[in-house]
């Protein structure tokens, strides 16, 4: 299906003016020209269109009006924060897309450290932990592994005010100067670890085994981040389990920040498999778009196959699933559970999850294909410029309507922090998360909270300063495609 949708669209105007800059392809380009697919594709496509008193449709009674406020921007940044809703925590603009574009494919530069960011005794003093390492990474190499702290870089200490410049400067290269817990204290202990960042893709599989316990068969699976080009080694990964007859599933998505909706129904409908053809979820757009779409257009299902008549989907069945999920698991993390929840026994262990329930779209410099690269375009984007722009552009509710946990995230079954005292080695029995899944799984114990040693602000990761950050992206049915009517 395809329409055609009445809005007032100024399309390129003449005898715009303003200042010229060099963007990230080292064209000059005016801020008008890029301000101008700004505002078109943001008055399309963003989710709180209605309520953005510079986005109606009727904001502008001439193209002069229209040209004097563009104008009035000197950078795209400038307007496209002028354009978002105060209630807008999660859309952002590009100067170049490709980056951008890199990141949905797991392609950025690292060297293999991911870290989270706490404050020391909730001051403005921070200190990193390592999370884990990347495969045949640079620190894969080095003296380095999950649980180790660091305390400054190049001999600089980390804090609120300087941790960006020091870790997330562009620098491929850094020293980190380690530390470790001495009591209630963070102190360092003389070892630097010299790194060097490097163009990287990452298996979001980080682990995937099987382990006996006590006769119970428990496949356990990390998984951190809902990566698209890899879903047939997720597929992989489920056939391994199915072959090896589980009984249970761990499902570990505590530092997934999120990732593809598409990918988050293939991971739900290999866990389940009984439900193809069931209502996944179901989409909301701003009330301009949500009108026009049809019901086809806005459900998603449980599929059984792979996308492009790809392999059929390995499916366990099960009725029930254990999801470790913290402050760090957003979005498509957040999608999985809810989702599931309808329809199987989630049993939630760890932390409050985010709380990001929006979507967004990446919308480009193409008004031929209503802003969205669609594969039926053929159109290219602007050459004169490479900014892009990822703005929130719908919510996702599950089957039985619900969406709404913005506000305090999704609440664990069982409340269950990490201890950044006791992180233990990922995807071993002992290590504290997955032994309390065992715990439930195997009967051994009652069902109890417990809170960790030593309490900390989580204040960033090194995830979260990648350009996909903790992102719920989707591409747009062929049959949501747009014609402008001018």
């Amino acid at each position: 299906m395809k329409f055609k949708l009445n809005i007032l669209l100024v399309f390129i105007l003449l005898g715009l003016t303003s200042s010229c800059f060099d963007d990230a392809d080292d064209n000059t380009v005016s801020a008008s020209e890029i301000n101008d697919f700004v505002w078109k594709s943001m008055n399309l496509w963003y989710f709180w269109q209605q309520d953005v008193n510079d986005l109606s449709d009727t904001r502008f009674t001439s193209d002069g009006e229209y040209a004097d406020y563009l104008n009035s921007f000197s950078s795209p940044d400038l307007l496209f924060d002028n354009l978002l809703f105060s209630e807008d925590r999660f859309s952002w603009i590009v100067d170049d897309y490709n980056e951008l574009l890199n990141s949905f494919q797991g392609v950025f530069k690292t060297n293999g450290v991911e870290f989270g960011l706490f404050r020391i005794n909730g001051g403005d003093d921070l200190f990193g932990i390592v999370r884990y390492i990347l495969p045949n990474s640079d620190a894969s190499s080095k003296n380095i592994q999950r649980g180790n702290l660091f305390l400054s870089v190049d001999g600089t200490a980390l804090n609120i005010n300087n941790y960006a410049d020091l870790l997330f400067n562009g620098s491929d290269n850094y020293t980190l100067n380690m530390a470790e817990f001495s009591g209630n204290n963070i102190v360092s202990n003389g070892i630097d670890v010299s790194l060097t960042k490097l163009e990287y893709t990452e298996n979001p599989i980080l682990i995937a085994k099987t382990i006996d316990v006590n006769g119970i068969k428990v496949g356990y699976l990390m998984y951190n981040g809902f990566t698209r080009n890899f879903d047939e080694q997720l597929n992989t990964a489920f056939g391994d389990f199915k072959a090896n007859g589980i009984d249970e599933l761990v499902l570990d998505l505590r530092y997934n920040p999120g990732g593809s909706v598409s990918s988050a129904i293939h991971i739900s409908s290999m866990i389940t498999g009984q439900f193809t053809g069931d209502l996944f979820l179901r989409q909301q757009w701003n009330d301009k778009l949500q009108a026009q779409f049809s019901d086809a257009s806005l459900n998603r299902y449980f599929v059984d196959r792979l996308p492009n008549d790809g392999p059929q989907i390995n499916s366990l069945n099960l009725n029930k699933v254990y999801i470790l999920a913290q402050r760090s698991s957003a979005s498509a993390s957040e999608l999985v559970i809810n989702s599931l929840n309808p329809y199987i026994d989630v049993i939630h262990i760890g932390e409050n999850t985010r709380g990001k329930n929006e979507f967004s779209i990446t919308l480009l410099d193409i008004p031929e294909c209503t802003f969205v690269k669609y594969t039926e375009c053929t159109a290219s984007p602007n050459p004169n410029h490479s900014w892009g722009i990822q703005p929130l552009v719908g919510r996702n509710a599950n089957a039985v309507g619900f969406l709404d946990y913005a506000d305090n995230g999704l609440i664990p079954d069982i409340s269950f922090p990490e201890d950044l005292t006791n992180y233990g080695v990922l995807g071993d029995v002992n290590e504290p998360l997955l032994a309390r899944a065992i715990q439930h799984i195997t009967g051994n114990g009652r069902i109890a909270s417990r809170a960790p040693i030593h309490e900390f602000d989580a204040v960033s990761s090194s995830k979260m300063q990648l350009p996909l950050k903790d992102n719920m992206y989707d591409i747009p049915k062929e049959d949501l495609n747009l014609n402008f009517e001018n």
